[in-house]
């Protein structure tokens, strides 16, 4: 039986901070995992550099001097936050086989544009892996999405690879749902059910909701905590029909989107359509909008998958309003819980699938799904950088 020690690093659309999940990989018979958390930590980011990246994210803001910069930056950053959790589980640097890192997207634009004769995509996750390997003496592995582009995929999303080694079951399907800045879900068949994975994002998660939140607060709260002022407020239901509409929402799977589509230009428009509105009444709206665009989507595939469980992992978990939206527009029969149900805890999710990424790479072993991203085959994803 293999066995490896590795670090995970996410840092997702949030901008909340960089998570590090320690994990130890074994693996037995047929690519049977066994994935054990170790220590999951966070290094939040400070107000400066959330808003630093904030503007590497913005087309009118973005200068190459300061995405150069800050993609050597955050590579110190990662690395902090990857000796911080090996420190915090009473390890050292020399016991860490590989480190794993998602890196911090910037640019996402799956649909392709033609230029000099090609058809071009493209994605941009910085956080250099070089400065990580340098500073942590350990194996980095990193930017894993250009590859399944270049497959003819759409980068996106990647976590529904490692939800499917992990998380199916017998005698029922079951649905992943992320909710992190965009949300997304992978659909899982029965074990014993020779059906595709789906996977897919269904449209903003906590995006909307933290910027309206910054501005209700005027900077004082920066995520609407349990929920507590959509809480307060009351949807509007003629707002939310219109909201409904947009065009992402009617685009076949397999699709993936990002602050491109669903960012700060996106939620400035929307806050100051409705300015009769109450803040609370609008965070309320776009929380609404969340949970019944995921609900829609998972709906879909509870009769062909025979669906029973809905498990949430990130930090939508905690947002009991939006919960409270998901259950509302779910069939009674669906039980909604949480991935630490599975032995995974909602918050180390995501950081602890890219240590699996990596660790299906350094094994030379595609990781890519290509029913979930578009890919045209199984791929190799990821860059190494050695130590």
């Amino acid at each position: 039986m293999g066995q490896k020690v590795v670090v995970g690093l996410m840092s997702g659309t949030s901008l909340d901070g960089i998570d590090a999940a320690l994990v130890n990989i074994s693996e037995g018979d047929n690519q049977k995992f066994q994935v054990k958390l170790i220590q999951f930590s966070t290094l939040p980011f400070s107000e400066s550099m959330r808003e630093r990246i904030l503007a590497l994210c913005d087309p009118n803001s973005a200068r190459l001097e300061d995405i150069s910069l800050s993609n050597m930056l955050l590579g110190e950053l990662f690395a902090e936050t990857a000796k911080r959790v090996v420190t915090e589980a009473g390890l050292k640097m020399k016991d860490v086989d590989l480190i794993s890192s998602h890196g911090q997207t910037i640019f996402h634009q799956p649909e392709s544009k033609r230029i000099e004769g090609y058809n071009v995509t493209s994605t941009l996750q910085i956080g250099d892996i070089a400065v990580i390997a340098e500073r942590t003496g350990v194996m980095t592995v990193g930017d894993f999405r250009t590859r399944d582009m270049a497959a003819g995929g759409q980068g996106a999303p990647l976590v529904p690879y490692a939800d499917d080694l992990l998380f199916r079951a017998d005698p029922n399907g079951r649905i992943l749902a992320n909710i992190g800045g965009i949300a997304n879900i992978t659909v899982l068949p029965p074990a014993e059910i020779n059906e595709q994975v789906l996977a897919f994002d269904t449209g903003p998660g906590n995006m909307l909701i933290d910027a309206f939140t910054t501005w209700a607060t005027q900077g004082k709260q920066t995520y609407d905590k349990n929920g507590e002022l959509a809480a307060k407020g009351k949807v509007d239901e003629k707002w939310l029909k219109e909201l409904l509409d947009h065009d992402y929402y009617r685009l076949p799977a397999p699709k993936s989107t990002g602050r491109e589509l669903f960012g700060l230009d996106y939620a400035n428009i929307l806050w100051n359509a409705k300015k009769e509105l109450e803040p609370e009444d609008k965070i309320a709206t776009i929380t609404e909008l969340t949970a019944r665009t995921i609900a829609e989507e998972c709906k879909r595939f509870v009769d062909s998958y025979n669906i029973k469980e809905i498990f949430i992992s990130g930090g939508g978990w905690y947002n009991h309003t939006l919960r409270k939206g998901l259950l509302d527009n779910l069939p009674p029969s669906i039980k909604l819980g949480s991935t630490d149900e599975l032995g995974i805890p909602a918050d180390a999710k995501e950081a602890i699938v890219f240590a699996l990424l990596g660790y299906q790479c350094i094994n030379k072993r595609p990781n890519n799904l290509p029913s979930a991203t578009g890919a045209h085959s199984p791929v190799i994803m990821g860059k190494i950088a050695l130590a």
